[in-house]
């Protein structure tokens, strides 16, 4: 068996589209149709159903790519293990990081990555928490920061520090460099600048202002945090996002920062893999280094 036809396949299954599969992994898609077909010659069985909506594993398929997750893991494994006898760990790491984290922690983990597995690679893309679980189930990522997760058989999740959020607002002439808090009552009569639903700072706004029989007052919904600022900064309205998020803005100074009470409003933050992969060392090494700058991000200010 070839290991780059099962390679083809396992990724074609998991993506559930010749056409995605093709993008992903950078191939022209006559010929990954071409190799994938030909695993299928040499078992003699048909492993994909081809449809209009994309391509879904047969039952001979689902036991193939079962055992082909597994198959490639052990090969990639392996080649750590020889990259270790040579001084070093390799491979390549695909994250996944929600909008508001991804200008906070590209940077830092870029970094500290370079700095720690000089002879592995590392991309980062950035989406809705909904989007990145989709990736870690469907192969396309190897690890994500997800927002306020729910329990799920598909991925494994293990807790980073919470993120309290706070009001944002254009720092007038005048106003106080720390304002007092702010209950989530009143919070209630401000207009807001804040993504659209399902982001999870959205969902969990919404929620507790439920809770106390109120809703928040929509000014404009932007996906985006450096949208989300220039719009608060040009008089749009208020935001709600962490304090790591303005402090890595652009200018940070054009902002004051309110915290929230009554309840204050903290959301959770988890590091999530998938259940059907195991984590190659590679992948662990780039958790460490993900939990260790959360940490260090989620320090109180000097």
């Amino acid at each position: 068996m070839d290991l780059k036809q099962l390679e083809y396949f396992v990724r074609v299954a998991e993506l559930g589209s010749f056409t995605r599969a093709a993008i992903a992994m950078d191939i022209a898609q006559p010929a990954l149709s071409r190799q994938v077909r030909m695993l299928e010659v040499e078992l003699h069985q048909t492993l994909l159903t081809r449809n209009g909506r994309g391509a879904t594993p047969t039952e001979a398929g689902k036991l193939l790519l079962s055992h082909g997750r597994g198959i490639l893991h052990q090969v990639e494994r392996a080649l750590e293990e020889l990259g270790r006898v040579r001084g070093s760990l390799a491979g390549h790491v695909a994250v996944g990081l929600p909008t508001s984290l991804a200008r906070v922690l590209t940077v830092p983990l870029t970094r500290a990555f370079r700095q720690h597995l000089p002879d592995a690679t590392i991309s980062i893309g950035e989406g809705l928490s909904v989007a990145l679980r989709d990736g870690l189930i469907n192969g396309r990522l190897d690890i994500a920061v997800l927002y306020n997760p729910q329990p799920s058989s598909e991925i494994d999740i293990s807790p980073l520090p919470d993120e309290e959020l706070m009001l944002v607002q254009r720092h007038l002439p005048g106003m106080a460099d720390s304002p007092g808090p702010l209950a989530l009552v009143e919070l209630a009569q401000l207009p807001l600048v804040i993504p659209s639903r399902p982001n999870a700072i959205r969902m969990h706004v919404e929620a507790e202002m439920a809770m106390l029989g109120c809703r928040p007052q929509i000014a404009m919904e932007i996906d985006g945090v450096p949208a989300i600022l220039d719009l608060v900064a040009d008089g749009l309205g208020s935001a709600v996002l962490s304090r790591n998020a303005v402090q890595h803005a652009a200018n940070p100074a054009a902002f004051a920062l309110r915290p929230i009470h009554q309840p204050v409003l903290r959301t959770k933050v988890a590091l999530a893999t998938s259940s059907a992969r195991p984590s190659t060392l590679t992948q662990q090494e780039t958790q460490k280094l993900i939990r260790q700058i959360m940490g260090e991000l989620s320090a109180p200010p000097a």
